[in-house]
């Protein structure tokens, strides 16, 4: 996650992540995620997230992180992890997949492109909740 969150220069606190992830891990209700492995090295991640929605039917999910190293870049392994998603996200019985991507990166964008993904002709928005 240092890796991938480096990219764009995120924060991330190691302790508060450790934390999350137990969480995630802990709860089959916020999602599911897996280890992008190839010759038995660990090669990247992907974290689903679930969500209810009344307009979708059902509950959807947010592709809320792909990673592949970027010494694995180029091997085909975004393909196959989409693939994967793709054939999880109908075993889970979900109505539809949101990704969010950074506009400079044109590469992933074109890779979701090449996988179905379509651009949403709606406008994310955030609001960040203060205590």
């Amino acid at each position: 996650m240092k890796e991938f969150y480096a990219i764009d220069n995120y924060p991330i606190d190691a302790d508060v992540t450790t934390k999350m992830m137990h969480e995630f891990i802990e709860n089959e209700h916020h999602g599911k995620g897996w280890l992008i492995i190839n010759d038995g090295q660990v090669m990247g991640y992907i974290i689903l997230t679930f969500v209810f929605s009344f307009e979708y039917k059902g509950r959807i999910a947010f592709l809320d992180e792909l990673f592949i190293s970027s010494k694995a870049r180029g091997m085909g392994l975004g393909k196959q992890a989409l693939d994967f998603i793709h054939d999880e996200a109908k075993a889970l019985s979900l109505k539809i997949l949101y990704l969010e991507v950074e506009q400079h990166n044109k590469i992933a964008q074109s890779l979701y492109l090449s996988k179905n993904f379509t651009i949403h002709n709606r406008g994310l928005m955030k609001l960040v909740v203060k205590p």
